[in-house]
């Protein structure tokens, strides 16, 4: 990743929060690295150096910062410069971190091992395992700051295996133990037993009303549930139910993410999937520069600066709903098959603020009879033969050799369209040049008549397209 030395220069000597999480600085004298919105007193430019990642920071031998926190920054953008294999790896260590080892990594990617440590070096300045090992220590001083949890606990919930190698890291990394780092956090007020909360920042702007309105408009009753205040959701991981509530921190740049799950291991994939489900890792001064060359966007941008694209809880369940039309532009879709649907074949769940159900896996729908709930026989078999492939492994929403191949892979089931799928990819997979060319709100908006008059005028949003969409599909303050 080519580093704007300059551009970084002013954004640490400022503080400006548009920059954090974008790039990390090291101070030479300390052996500390630091987030561009740390409080403590500037140093001089000679006395600093600059990384893209904590973990590059990281292989160079320095420690996180216990001031600004670095596991608390927005988060480099996993496809901010950096080439498509190295983003879906992002995307999978996030999930998973580096289960299987590198090799298994390699081969999900369709790449060999020492080719994908050699793209890791080039664009993030680190190995796959220095990335893997950043973030678990980070969710682990996450959890000691922010939780009550065990120590025992921590260490298995940020994937270190046993408490002894955590203890070891944490030590090595912050020069103090778990126990003396947790009586240093300010966090002191005790949760109710498995509840968690914690603060996921953003880079401003944040379109935050923009985003519950785009979520309430397609939630799936009984399983979401959106108002004025935040969103809710009932979740499944690792064989254990439980329920999220995201609601807006302003004062922080920050949402608050309260977890209630009876497994803490599970905690890790819950929280990344907040994050891209909430686009919080979003870069949008890249963003609004990729599309300022187009005037009705640059209109829309200055109108409503920092909309986002509202990422989803899980693919299939995305999917499902777009079969059954709930996607595009049109607000107030249709939510009563979708939500007979979980309520029919879906788990029973005793949450709060009305979430009754979690909503049922491939493997339950793959042979259900959903004519019975009033569903067309076409889409059916549409949503049978997705969950089919799913089961099979045909399909996965992580792990695709390329986004092109996911796409490929979902236009061959009868009943969904390249629009459907580009939508799927834009949502599920957090594509940011995903385009649902043929849909009818888009070319409205533009006052196109074909997908490929949109195709074409599109070429200059790249690869940013996604965000374009939103824009489109957004109505613009002041407009009937």
């Amino acid at each position: 990743m080519t580093l704007d030395l300059q551009v970084f220069s002013r954004a640490r000597l400022s503080r400006d929060p548009r920059f954090d999480g974008k790039f990390f600085i090291g101070v030479l004298s300390t052996k500390i690295y630091c987030r561009s919105v740390c409080p403590v007193p500037t140093v001089l430019e000679k006395n600093v150096r600059y990384f893209p990642t904590a973990a590059a920071a990281a292989e160079a031998g320095f420690r996180p910062c216990l001031r600004c926190r670095p596991e608390c920054s927005p988060g480099t953008p996993a496809w901010f410069g950096t080439s498509n294999t190295v983003s879906r790896a992002l995307r999978l260590i996030a999930e998973s971190g580096l289960d299987g080892g590198m090799e298994n990594l390699a081969a999900r990617l369709g790449v060999g091992s020492r080719h994908l440590r050699r793209l890791f070096v080039q664009h993030l300045g680190a190995r796959p395992s220095a990335v893997a090992q950043t973030r678990r220590l980070h969710f682990a001083k996450k959890l000691i700051d922010e939780t009550q949890l065990p120590m025992s606990e921590v260490a298995l919930s940020s994937g270190f295996g046993c408490v002894r190698r955590f203890n070891a890291a944490i030590q090595k990394t912050y020069k103090r133990t778990p126990t003396q780092i947790r009586r240093l956090a300010h966090q002191k007020t005790s949760q109710p037993e498995n509840q968690y909360v914690f603060q996921l920042r953003f880079r401003p702007p944040y379109q935050w009303k923009h985003m519950l309105a785009f979520l309430s408009a397609r939630a799936t009753p009984g399983v979401e549930a959106v108002d004025s205040k935040g969103y809710r959701r009932s979740v499944f991981l690792n064989g254990c139910p439980g329920q999220i509530d995201v609601s807006l921190d302003e004062g922080q740049n920050a949402l608050a993410v309260r977890v209630q799950i009876a497994d803490p291991r599970s905690l890790f994939p819950i929280i990344e999937r907040v994050r891209s489900m909430f686009d919080l890792n979003a870069d949008w001064v890249a963003i609004a520069q990729g599309l300022g060359s187009d005037p009705e966007l640059v209109a829309r941008i200055h109108g409503e600066p920092g909309l986002r694209v509202p990422g989803c809880w899980n693919g299939f369940e995305l999917t499902v709903q777009a079969i059954l039309g709930q996607h595009m532009a049109v607000e107030g879709a249709n939510t009563l098959l979708v939500g007979r649907i979980a309520t029919l074949f879906g788990q029973p769940f005793s949450g709060q603020s009305g979430l009754t159900h979690i909503f049922p896996t491939p493997e339950v729908l793959a042979d259900a009879n959903l004519t019975s709930i009033g569903l067309a026989e076409k889409r059916a078999q549409a949503i049978r033969a997705l969950a089919r492939a799913i089961c099979d492994g045909h399909i996965r929403f992580e792990g695709m050799n390329h986004a092109d191949d996911f796409l490929a892979r979902l236009v061959e089931i009868t009943g969904i369209c390249n629009g459907t799928a580009q939508y799927v990819a834009m949502r599920a997979l957090g594509e940011p040049d995903a385009l649902p060319a043929g849909d009818p709100g888009l070319l409205r908006a533009l006052g196109l008549r074909t997908a490929g008059e949109l195709e074409k005028r599109a070429e200059v949003w790249r690869p940013w397209r996604s965000y374009a969409t939103m824009y489109l599909w957004n109505k613009p303050s002041g407009r009937s």
